[in-house]
C-alpha cells in the first residue's frame, strides 16, 4: 500500500498506472473507518485493478458551530484497516495542499441543497461539492463509491458528475448496520451509553413507517408524524428534521408514489446521527 500526501506526486504515481490500461475505482472518506467505508472499499476492490481511499477532513463542509475539531482522526488505524482491505493507495492531502492561499473557486448544486441536511448546514454541500470535484481532477477516477447513509450527498454529487461532464461514474452502496440497526457512522462514537441504546429507534422508526406505507395508503404528513412519536416517545434526542422525498428527484413529496425515501437527522446531546430508508409505496 502506497501514501501519498502530495497532488503531484499521487498523479505522477497514477500517470504512469492509467498508462498500463488499470481501471481506477476511488473511495472517498473523512477517515475513523467503520465497516460502511471497508464495504465499498471491497466493492471497489472487486470491481477495478486499482483502489485509492482518500482521508480527509474537509473543512468548508462544516459551519463554524459543528465538529470539525471533535471530528474523530485515526490515522493509525486507519493505515492498519486499509492494508488489511489491501488497499492500493491512501491519499492524506493537507488542508494547504487541498485549499492553498489565495483559493476562490467553489461549487453549488442548486434546489436539492436547499431542504433536508441543506436547510440546516449552511454552506454544506458547496463544501462538499467542491472537495468532491477537486478529487475527481486529481484521481480521474473511472468509478467513484458512496454510501447510502448520507443520500442527499450522494445526490448533488450525482448531479455535480452529471451536469460537469465528469466521466466518473458514480455507485451507491447501501447503508451497513450494527446487529441493532443503527446505521454505522464515525460520530457514534461520541454517543453516551444511553445515548447508544435510544440511537437504534432512528432506524426502527423508519422501518416502522415503512411498514406501514407497504400495507395500507397514508399520507407523507402521517408518516413524519409517526416517526417523530415513536423517537420522542423512546429517546432523547433533538429531531432536526423527518421527510418523505421523492426517490428519483429527493424533493419533498405530498403523495406516496413509487420509489419513496424517508430521511432523518437528529442530535443526541452535540453528536448529529442521520438515516434513510427507501422504499417503493403502494
Amino acid at each position: 500500500m502506497k501514501i501519498f500526501n502530495s497532488t503531484k506526486s499521487l498523479q505522477q504515481h497514477l500517470k504512469k498506472e492509467k498508462a498500463k490500461n488499470k481501471s481506477i475505482g476511488f473511495v472517498p472518506t473523512m477517515g475513523a473507518f467503520h465497516k460502511g467505508h471497508l464495504s465499498l472499499m471491497r466493492k471497489s476492490r472487486r470491481e477495478n485493478d486499482l483502489t485509492i481511499v482518500s482521508v480527509f477532513v474537509n473543512p468548508t463542509q462544516f459551519g463554524p458551530n459543528e465538529d470539525f475539531k471533535k471530528y474523530p482522526r485515526q490515522k493509525k488505524s486507519d493505515d492498519l484497516l486499509a492494508k488489511k482491505e489491501n488497499i492500493d493507495i491512501i491519499f492524506y492531502p493537507s488542508i494547504k495542499e487541498m485549499y492553498p492561499s489565495g483559493f476562490l473557486t467553489y461549487i453549488e448544486v442548486e434546489d436539492i441543497t436547499k431542504h433536508l441536511c441543506g436547510q440546516f448546514r449552511k454552506n454544506h454541500f458547496k463544501g462538499v461539492a467542491t472537495v468532491v470535484a477537486k478529487f475527481l481532477n486529481i484521481v480521474k477516477p473511472h468509478t467513484m463509491y458512496l454510501g447510502q447513509k448520507d443520500i442527499q450527498q450522494a445526490f448533488v454529487i450525482k448531479r455535480m458528475v452529471q451536469d460537469l461532464n465528469f466521466s466518473t461514474q458514480i455507485k451507491i452502496g447501501e447503508t451497513i448496520r450494527e446487529k441493532d440497526g443503527l446505521a454505522m457512522s464515525s460520530r457514534n462514537a461520541h454517543l453516551s451509553k444511553t445515548q447508544r441504546k435510544e440511537a437504534i429507534y432512528l432506524y426502527k422508526s423508519l422501518k416502522m413507517a415503512k411498514q406501514r406505507a407497504q400495507k395500507s395508503t397514508i399520507k407523507p404528513k402521517r408518516l413524519e408524524t409517526l416517526i417523530r412519536k415513536i423517537i420522542n416517545e423512546n429517546t432523547k434526542a433533538s429531531i432536526q428534521y423527518v421527510t418523505c422525498i421523492d426517490g428519483k428527484t429527493l424533493m419533498p413529496i405530498k403523495h406516496l408514489h413509487g420509489r419513496t425515501i424517508i430521511a432523518l437527522a437528529t442530535y443526541f446531546g452535540k453528536t448529529r446521527l442521520i438515516d434513510n430508508i427507501i422504499f417503493n409505496a403502494r
